[in-house]
Protein backbone atom coordinates (compact mmCIF):
# COMPACT_ATOMS: atom_id res chain seq x y z
CA UNK A 1 0.00 0.00 0.00
CA UNK A 2 1.46 3.38 -0.96
CA UNK A 3 1.56 6.36 1.35
CA UNK A 4 -1.09 8.12 -0.76
CA UNK A 5 -3.43 5.12 -0.56
CA UNK A 6 -2.89 4.87 3.19
CA UNK A 7 -3.76 8.53 3.73
CA UNK A 8 -6.83 8.36 1.43
CA UNK A 9 -8.25 5.21 3.09
CA UNK A 10 -11.58 6.34 4.64
CA UNK A 11 -11.57 3.57 7.27
CA UNK A 12 -8.05 4.55 8.30
CA UNK A 13 -9.27 8.13 8.65
CA UNK A 14 -12.17 7.02 10.88
CA UNK A 15 -9.89 4.76 12.94
CA UNK A 16 -7.34 7.54 13.38
CA UNK A 17 -10.04 9.95 14.56
CA UNK A 18 -11.45 7.34 16.95
CA UNK A 19 -7.95 6.63 18.31
CA UNK A 20 -7.31 10.36 18.74
CA UNK A 21 -10.53 10.74 20.72
CA UNK A 22 -9.99 7.63 22.85
CA UNK A 23 -6.38 8.54 23.67
CA UNK A 24 -7.38 12.13 24.41
CA UNK A 25 -9.97 10.89 26.91
CA UNK A 26 -7.49 8.47 28.50
CA UNK A 27 -4.67 11.01 28.70
CA UNK A 28 -6.89 13.66 30.29
CA UNK A 29 -8.16 11.22 32.92
CA UNK A 30 -4.68 9.96 33.72
CA UNK A 31 -3.21 13.45 33.71
CA UNK A 32 -5.64 14.60 36.38
CA UNK A 33 -5.42 11.33 38.29
CA UNK A 34 -1.64 11.68 38.35
CA UNK A 35 -1.83 15.34 39.33
CA UNK A 36 -4.15 14.53 42.22
CA UNK A 37 -2.06 11.55 43.34
CA UNK A 38 1.31 13.32 43.04
CA UNK A 39 0.61 16.88 44.20
CA UNK A 40 0.26 15.81 47.84
CA UNK A 41 3.96 14.89 47.68
CA UNK A 42 4.97 18.42 46.62
CA UNK A 43 5.99 17.27 43.12
CA UNK A 44 4.85 18.31 39.69
CA UNK A 45 3.92 15.57 37.23
CA UNK A 46 7.11 16.29 35.27
CA UNK A 47 9.22 16.05 38.42
CA UNK A 48 7.57 12.74 39.21
CA UNK A 49 8.29 11.44 35.70
CA UNK A 50 11.94 12.50 36.06
CA UNK A 51 12.14 10.80 39.45
CA UNK A 52 10.66 7.66 37.90
CA UNK A 53 13.16 7.64 35.01
CA UNK A 54 16.08 8.08 37.38
CA UNK A 55 14.72 5.49 39.83
CA UNK A 56 14.27 2.88 37.13
CA UNK A 57 17.38 3.53 35.03
CA UNK A 58 19.97 4.60 37.57
CA UNK A 59 22.65 7.18 36.89
CA UNK A 60 21.88 9.19 33.77
CA UNK A 61 23.20 12.39 32.27
CA UNK A 62 20.96 15.42 31.95
CA UNK A 63 20.75 14.83 28.19
CA UNK A 64 19.63 11.23 28.74
CA UNK A 65 16.91 12.31 31.16
CA UNK A 66 15.78 15.00 28.70
CA UNK A 67 15.54 12.41 25.91
CA UNK A 68 13.55 10.02 28.13
CA UNK A 69 11.09 12.78 29.04
CA UNK A 70 10.88 14.26 25.51
CA UNK A 71 11.89 17.64 26.94
CA UNK A 72 14.59 20.11 26.01
CA UNK A 73 17.74 20.27 28.11
CA UNK A 74 16.92 23.62 29.77
CA UNK A 75 13.48 22.46 30.94
CA UNK A 76 14.95 19.20 32.20
CA UNK A 77 17.66 21.13 34.02
CA UNK A 78 15.01 23.14 35.91
CA UNK A 79 13.08 19.96 36.76
CA UNK A 80 16.21 18.24 38.06
CA UNK A 81 17.28 21.35 40.01
CA UNK A 82 13.90 21.35 41.79
CA UNK A 83 14.33 17.66 42.66
CA UNK A 84 17.82 18.40 43.97
CA UNK A 85 16.54 21.24 46.19
CA UNK A 86 13.97 18.84 47.62
CA UNK A 87 16.67 16.25 48.34
CA UNK A 88 15.38 13.60 45.91
CA UNK A 89 18.17 13.72 43.31
CA UNK A 90 21.91 14.35 43.52
CA UNK A 91 24.66 14.95 41.01
CA UNK A 92 27.58 12.55 41.11
CA UNK A 93 30.84 12.30 39.23
CA UNK A 94 30.78 9.98 36.22
CA UNK A 95 33.02 6.98 37.02
CA UNK A 96 34.55 6.94 33.52
CA UNK A 97 34.58 10.64 32.62
CA UNK A 98 35.49 13.13 35.36
CA UNK A 99 34.05 16.01 33.31
CA UNK A 100 30.63 14.37 33.10
CA UNK A 101 27.92 14.43 35.76
CA UNK A 102 25.46 11.66 36.50
CA UNK A 103 22.10 12.22 38.14
CA UNK A 104 21.18 9.74 40.86
CA UNK A 105 18.11 9.31 43.04
CA UNK A 106 18.78 9.72 46.76
CA UNK A 107 17.40 7.36 49.38
CA UNK A 108 14.62 9.86 50.11
CA UNK A 109 13.84 10.12 46.39
CA UNK A 110 13.69 6.34 46.02
CA UNK A 111 11.39 6.02 49.04
CA UNK A 112 9.08 8.72 47.67
CA UNK A 113 8.99 7.12 44.23
CA UNK A 114 8.11 3.74 45.78
CA UNK A 115 5.22 5.29 47.75
CA UNK A 116 3.80 7.05 44.69
CA UNK A 117 4.30 3.99 42.47
CA UNK A 118 2.62 1.66 44.98
CA UNK A 119 -0.41 3.94 45.29
CA UNK A 120 -0.81 4.18 41.52
CA UNK A 121 -0.42 0.41 41.07
CA UNK A 122 -3.21 -0.12 43.61
CA UNK A 123 -5.42 2.17 41.52
CA UNK A 124 -4.50 0.28 38.34
CA UNK A 125 -5.42 -3.01 39.99
CA UNK A 126 -8.85 -1.56 40.73
CA UNK A 127 -9.27 -0.58 37.08
CA UNK A 128 -8.30 -4.02 35.84
CA UNK A 129 -10.52 -6.16 38.09
CA UNK A 130 -13.35 -6.28 35.53
CA UNK A 131 -11.08 -7.70 32.81
CA UNK A 132 -9.87 -11.30 32.52
CA UNK A 133 -6.14 -11.99 32.55
CA UNK A 134 -5.86 -12.48 28.77
CA UNK A 135 -7.58 -9.16 28.07
CA UNK A 136 -5.36 -7.36 30.59
CA UNK A 137 -2.23 -8.77 28.98
CA UNK A 138 -3.48 -7.93 25.48
CA UNK A 139 -4.29 -4.34 26.50
CA UNK A 140 -0.83 -3.90 27.98
CA UNK A 141 0.87 -5.35 24.91
CA UNK A 142 -1.20 -3.16 22.58
CA UNK A 143 -0.49 0.01 24.58
CA UNK A 144 3.25 -0.80 24.56
CA UNK A 145 3.16 -1.27 20.77
CA UNK A 146 1.25 1.97 20.29
CA UNK A 147 3.67 3.87 22.53
CA UNK A 148 6.66 2.44 20.65
CA UNK A 149 5.15 3.38 17.29
CA UNK A 150 4.44 6.90 18.53
CA UNK A 151 7.94 7.22 20.01
CA UNK A 152 9.49 6.37 16.64
CA UNK A 153 7.78 9.45 15.21
CA UNK A 154 8.70 11.86 17.98
CA UNK A 155 12.00 13.69 18.14
CA UNK A 156 13.47 12.66 21.49
CA UNK A 157 15.43 15.89 21.93
CA UNK A 158 12.45 17.97 22.95
CA UNK A 159 10.62 18.07 19.67
CA UNK A 160 9.53 21.13 17.83
CA UNK A 161 6.38 23.18 17.88
CA UNK A 162 6.87 23.88 14.19
CA UNK A 163 6.46 20.43 12.66
CA UNK A 164 5.27 20.77 9.11
CA UNK A 165 2.33 18.59 7.98
CA UNK A 166 2.93 15.91 5.37
CA UNK A 167 2.31 17.25 1.88
CA UNK A 168 0.35 15.12 -0.57
CA UNK A 169 1.45 16.22 -4.02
Amino acid sequence: MTKLTTIADPQLQQDAEALYEALGDLIRVYQFRDRDRICCHDLSITQCHALEVLSMRGGLSLNEVAAELYLDKSTTSRVVAALERKGYVERTEHPEDRRAILLQVTGAGQALYKRIHSAIIEQEKGLLTDFDSGTRQSMTKLIHRLAAAAAERVEASGGSCCVKPISID
